[in-house]
């Protein structure tokens, strides 16, 4: 049976994290990662109407493509509006998982969906990427 785990790693097969800008919010939001996926809703944006059509449709995981936690989060209290469905997907136990500026970024990405969805066919970054952000490390061994 796959996982939720599993679900994430295919995703960031697709869409690295890496790829996606230092301000944004991509990955598991809410869920357990052992717990199983049969069913799935795309979104791209997370509201209180896809949240019970998950529940209504026994989804087990959404994938939004806009992030629902954006900047800093001081309360998911139920009295606020995304504290709601945060509430809602955990008491569901719905998994939350977002691709947003990877998703756009990736090679294929959505940008290249959209782009071929509307004809068009010469490409180009309006900024370009600094791409995957590496380390160097070095190694010294005995001769």
């Amino acid at each position: 049976m796959t996982t939720v785990k599993e679900v994430c790693e295919l995703l960031e097969g697709w869409f690295p994290a890496q790829l996606a800008e230092s301000w944004d919010a991509v990955g598991l939001v809410v869920g357990r990662p052992e717990n199983p996926v049969t069913s799935v809703l795309l979104t791209v944006d997370v509201t209180e109407e896809t949240v019970a059509e998950a529940i209504t449709d026994g989804v087990d995981i959404i994938i939004a493509h806009h992030p629902l936690l954006f900047g800093g989060v001081t309360s998911v209290a139920a009295t606020d509006y995304k504290g709601r469905i945060i509430h809602d997907l955990i008491g569901a136990n719905i998994a939350l998982l977002v691709a947003h500026t990877n998703a756009d970024s990736a090679d294929p990405g959505v940008s290249d969906a959209l782009a071929e969805a509307l004809g068009v066919r010469h490409t180009c970054p309006l900024e370009p990427s600094a791409g995957l952000r590496l380390d160097k490390f070095v190694v010294f061994v005995p001769a």
